[in-house]
């Protein structure tokens, strides 16, 4: 057994921050490498005063992670700025256990901090480019889209020229016909915010935008880009069934992000079942309440289907069978997926075609926390 001298050496050692509290959480101990990187003395972090290095934008959320973690007598962990001596800060990985006593009372607590610094910047980098791929496939589903478009902008256009001139005939007749200009008119407002909707999703599902978390309607979101898609369906002569279930509860999420998966999905269906001559194509979009993946959305064609073999590799970044493809459509969507800790996977149809499966679970009140950029908790 080392003595004390020696395992102050140790612990010094150690190529980072290592503390101790008591039951309480009063911080007793801390290492001279701790005090080294922040510029206080081990008397002034004793108690609560180690609390004074931490970024004013992570100390309120420590706080209450810590005060939780006590109540809970659970190891655990927490991603916090602390300032630098020089008053940088840099990112940690804060992490505590207890120690308990014969009779399973916690009577200490031991901790350790890692500089994670690096990490999170190459995190936001990997973020980055995550985010410039994502907004590179969606302008990519843009040329498949431009039938779509003029088809959804047209008509509301068209309805208000139209009434813009009845509604001239109207004023202009002897005498005037008001009552009927009037309506013509609503009309023309009618058909302006029809108009103004198409843009407004459009603007929506192209634009860049951060990533923001909200209760999405799955059900509501698929209708939106279905709606978006109506003329190319019609231009490919695909015949659209859709199942959605009735009273499907709201998923944690990014609604652009969803969304995009799950124009991807009806993209390559369409495309799929293009390359299948002779068959009436026929396109299946459900949704349901799966107890075991919560909210499953699957979109099914009858189109030419995949090799087996390539099941996987077709998830791959740059991995593609069509002519003109890039290869992300599906990479990027598996990435938005498995990023609110869902599934996307693909299965061969009994008959023709194949089906694409995307399951988003339910919101629990950790998840919530953890969405909310508060904490990371850990058991064991």
């Amino acid at each position: 057994m080392p003595n004390e001298p020696d395992l102050s050496h140790l612990i010094n050692a150690v190529p980072g921050f290592v503390w101790s509290a008591d039951a309480n959480g009063e911080v007793n101990f801390i290492n001279q490498r701790w005090c080294d990187y922040t510029g206080m003395s081990q008397e002034q972090a004793r108690g609560q005063g180690w609390t004074a290095s931490l970024h004013p934008d992570d100390a309120g959320g420590l706080q209450q992670y810590w005060v939780a973690l006590m109540q809970a007598g659970t190891p655990g962990e927490y991603e916090a700025r602390l300032r630098r001596y020089d008053g940088a800060f840099r990112w940690f990985l804060i992490r505590a256990v207890p120690q308990r006593d014969d009779t399973g009372a916690v009577v200490c607590w031991y901790g350790e901090n890692t500089d994670i610094e690096d990490r999170k910047q190459a995190e936001e980098a990997l973020d980055k480019v995550r985010s410039e791929m994502a907004h590179l496939a969606r302008v990519a589903s843009l040329g498949a889209l431009t039938a779509s478009i003029a088809h959804e902008v047209n008509q509301p256009l068209a309805g208000i020229v139209t009434n813009a001139s009845t509604c001239l005939r109207m004023l202009g007749a002897t005498p005037p016909n008001v009552d009927g200009a009037m309506e013509t008119a609503r009309r023309t407002i009618r058909d302006g915010n029809r108009a103004a909707d198409v843009i407004k999703r459009l603007r929506a599902l192209f634009a860049r935008q951060s990533v923001m978390t909200e209760a999405v309607d799955v059900n509501e979101a698929a209708h939106e880009v279905i709606t978006l898609l109506l003329g190319e369906l019609r231009r490919n002569g695909v015949t659209l069934q859709v199942q959605f279930a009735k009273g499907l509860p709201a998923v944690m999420g990014n609604r652009v992000q969803l969304q995009q998966v799950i124009l991807n999905l009806i993209i390559n269906a369409i495309e799929a079942m293009r390359k299948a001559a002779g068959t009436a194509r026929q396109l299946l979009v459900t949704t349901v309440l799966d107890g075991q993946h919560g909210v499953h959305l699957a979109v099914r064609d009858n189109g030419s289907g995949f090799d087996r073999q390539a099941m996987e590799r077709m998830f791959e970044t740059f991995y593609t069978t069509k002519e003109s493809g890039m290869g992300i459509g599906l990479s990027i969507s598996r990435s938005i997926i498995e990023r609110h800790n869902g599934e996307l996977w693909a299965t061969l149809n009994d008959g023709q075609g194949a089906t694409f499966h995307c399951a988003i679970p339910l919101p629990t009140a950790s998840s919530e926390a953890t969405a909310d950029g508060v904490i990371k908790g850990v058991n064991g």
